[in-house]
């Protein structure tokens, strides 16, 4: 059986008076929170903005992302680092996932 990656994609809206701090934060993301995030299984992630909603997408290529994601949750830098850019963030989308602010999007093309 071949493993196939799991793609994901979420939005999230930015307040306008956050947006550069977001960005900027983004420029210099903290080397041990990208490490937690390979270490975790995730591949090609993108954040994307236009105005101000944030896109977001990535490969998952572990075997059980939600485990995954509970042990980048589970992470002090992160969480720390989640302190930094959670208020600059704002929900837009519907409460699909409850509680989170980047809420999950469908794909609708795929192009491989």
């Amino acid at each position: 059986m071949t493993f196939r990656p799991e793609r994901r994609a979420l939005v999230v809206g930015v307040r306008p008076e956050m947006r550069e701090k977001y960005l900027a934060l983004h420029r210099a993301v903290w080397p041990s929170v990208e490490r937690k995030l390979t270490e975790c299984n995730v591949r090609n992630y993108s954040i994307c903005i236009v105005g101000d909603i944030l896109g977001a997408s990535y490969a998952s290529m572990g075997e059980d992302h939600e485990a995954d994601m509970c042990r980048i949750a589970e992470d002090p830098a992160t969480q720390e680092w989640w302190t930094h850019t959670d208020p600059s963030q704002v929900r837009i989308a519907e409460e699909r996932v409850p509680r989170a602010l980047w809420q999950p999007i469908d794909e609708v093309w795929h192009l491989a």
